[in-house]
């Protein structure tokens, strides 16, 4: 991080007021750098919830494990879904899975989440979503109303957002084998845009938008889990915002890239842009919109909103030009009526996300190393 000083050279053999603090943060930036650049390595010896949480150790397990094994071109952009080309169509294909736990809750369920999750996949891929697959894994003596109920919750959500669930697999396990019953989706959608996506194509000058208020989901989730015994009226954000990517898409030609901010929030989006990109991003909290309910769960759990998880907000990578048309583009439609410009790429340190805070000060946003909020999507 360069810091630009106006003070007079200092006479010979004394050393100038403040270098002794940029050289220790220089040496911590450079600490960081030679971290980052190391080959993953899973240290550990068994699988922890760590490694599903979206942070340091799923980032070392995807790209140690599954693409040192599975390697190629079209897998190694590590996007939310990958760019096929079959004849003359473009396509995209995505695939995720739900535990969430409770499998009901304020605003949603396992069945619209399902659904919703992967169609903004698609969506954040530049994708008109069309057609989905089902897969179950029900646990023997799960309850055949609640499965009903999850199955008429996926049906709806696929008729609001305009695809078919088109195939589909069941699989019954041993009771106490599956929590009740997982669901698994893939997605497939046409491309027709000729906006190239992706994250390694920010680049200094760019805005950073969110579609609105954060951390609303994985919020909801722990308060219905009932282990911190507050009450509140925060609801799941969960919705399909493809027509919002849409729009976003529509108006604009210098969108970078978009993200649908689900495990490890914001900030996992954040520096995944500063990585792929060879960028700095520079955010700053006091434009980043919360729900006062949300912050204050927040630090009754002692994490940052910056962390938790929404499912159904974007984040939006623009060229600084654009940003304020495509605020205005966002604003209009109902999903990003709150939306807001929280940040902005630079240059330097390349590769690192800081935090403009409240307090006047500037913080590193890292990954998360562990996993504050198990089993919320």
């Amino acid at each position: 991080m360069r810091v630009d000083h106006d003070h007079d050279e200092a006479p010979a053999g004394t050393a100038r007021p403040g270098s002794e603090y940029v050289d220790r943060e220089q040496q911590v930036l450079d600490r960081i750098e030679k971290a980052r650049k190391r080959k993953p390595k899973i240290k550990e010896e068994r699988i922890t919830s760590s490694h599903g949480a979206g942070g340091k150790a799923t980032q070392t397990l995807v790209e140690a494990l599954f693409l040192d094994r599975f390697r190629n071109p079209l897998l190694e952009k590590l996007e939310d879904g990958a760019e096929l080309s079959v004849g003359q169509s473009r396509l995209a294909f995505t695939t995720d899975s739900f535990v969430v736990s409770p499998l009901f809750f304020p605003g949603g369920d396992i069945g619209d989440l399902a659904v919703n999750g992967t169609v903004n996949d698609l969506a954040v891929s530049g994708a008109t979503p069309l057609y989905l697959s089902a897969g179950f894994i029900i646990e023997e003596g799960f309850p055949v109303a609640d499965l009903t109920r999850i199955v008429e919750s996926m049906s709806a959500a696929a008729e609001t957002a305009g695809v078919q669930i088109v195939t589909g697999d069941t699989k019954v396990v041993q009771k106490g084998k599956a929590d009740g019953c997982y669901v698994n989706t893939a997605g497939v959608g046409l491309r027709e845009t000729d906006h190239q996506l992706g994250i390694d194509t920010a680049r200094p000058g760019d805005a950073i938008l969110v579609s609105g208020p954060i951390g609303d989901h994985g919020v909801t989730v722990m308060l219905e889990r009932g282990e911190l015994d507050i009450d509140s009226d925060v609801e799941s954000d969960t919705a399909a915002v493809h027509g919002l990517v849409r729009d976003v898409l529509a108006g604009s030609t210098g969108v970078r890239a978009m993200r649908d901010a689900t495990r490890g929030g914001v900030a996992t989006i954040l520096n995944e842009v500063a990585r792929a990109a060879g960028v700095s991003v520079v955010v700053d909290e006091e434009t980043v919109p919360v729900r006062h309910e949300v912050r204050g769960a927040s630090e009754l759990l002692g994490i940052d909103p910056l962390y938790v998880a929404c499912e159904g907000r974007i984040v939006v990578v623009v060229d600084g030009a654009e940003s304020e048309a495509t605020l205005a583009t966002m604003r209009a439609h109902p999903l990003g009526s709150e939306s807001a410009i929280i940040g902005r790429i630079g240059e330097d340190p390349p590769g690192l996300v800081l935090l403009n805070t409240t307090f006047g000060g500037t913080r590193i946003v890292d990954l998360l190393v562990g996993d504050p909020l198990p089993r919320i999507c």
